[in-house]
């Protein structure tokens, strides 16, 4: 992977924990200390151990959309494994921002190939932290994307980073606000949407003819006896 370290500033998130603690006169029975030292033991172990990259991101209301879409895919279980992976995850606002009909149809069963090349285009193999990251390309499991580190900002592909280093078990996710798309699966994904909007509306035609047929047509007299 075609990283540089790079001395630019970071965009890691300060995470600040404050915490303060009253106690009665009264002195705390062994049991008591016991109960608070187990639950600050766990405390810190949670803190210590985040989730997978999926774990993480569903309890992120952020990524809503990004857990369904991984959901339809079928890639919950690579991106639980043991990785390590960099992701770039669109926020449900980029999702929001595609065009009219965009993500309804990647989540039709039959453009989930189309899908999954657009979610594996924001995995990078290992563990890329923004420290880590400088201007030039960067290799995701479905080709290159470019990366631009300025003073005050990180880009991919024009999709800036929001929220940068949110820890995960098997590697670190940086939020975005745009989705990611390779020019190749955007055209084909215009060419299925259009095939399946004149098929929709032969379909609709057709049965406006057949409606408009039965409507109009007489009923047929009947035929008179003969003998």
């Amino acid at each position: 992977m075609n990283i540089r370290l790079s001395p630019k500033k970071s965009l890691a998130i300060a995470l600040i924990v404050g915490a303060a603690s009253t106690f009665a006169t009264t002195p705390a029975s062994s049991e008591t200390v016991d109960s608070i030292n187990i639950s600050s033991s766990q405390t810190q172990l949670l803190a210590q151990t985040p989730g997978t990259i999926v774990d993480v991101a569903a309890g992120n209301d952020n990524f809503e959309t990004l857990v369904q879409a991984v959901q339809a895919a079928g890639l919950v279980d690579t991106l639980a494994g043991e990785g390590p992976f960099t992701v770039f995850a669109p926020t449900d606002a980029a999702f929001a921002a595609l065009p009219d009909g965009a993500l309804e149809a990647l989540l039709e069963p039959d453009n989930l190939d189309l899908l999954t090349d657009i979610l594996t285009y924001h995995v990078v193999p290992g563990e890329v932290m923004s420290t880590d990251l400088a201007s030039g390309v960067v290799e995701t499991l479905n080709g290159p994307v470019a990366v631009e580190v300025e003073p005050d900002e990180v880009s991919v592909n024009e999709a800036s980073v929001i929220m940068a280093d949110v820890p995960a078990s098997n590697g670190v996710i940086h939020a975005i606000d745009e989705v990611l798309i390779p020019a190749e699966t955007v055209a084909e994904l215009v060419r299925r949407m259009e095939t399946a909007e004149t098929v929709e509306s032969m379909e609709t035609e057709t049965t406006m003819e057949t409606e408009t047929t039965v409507e109009t047509t007489a009923p047929m007299e009947a035929i008179p006896a003969l003998w």
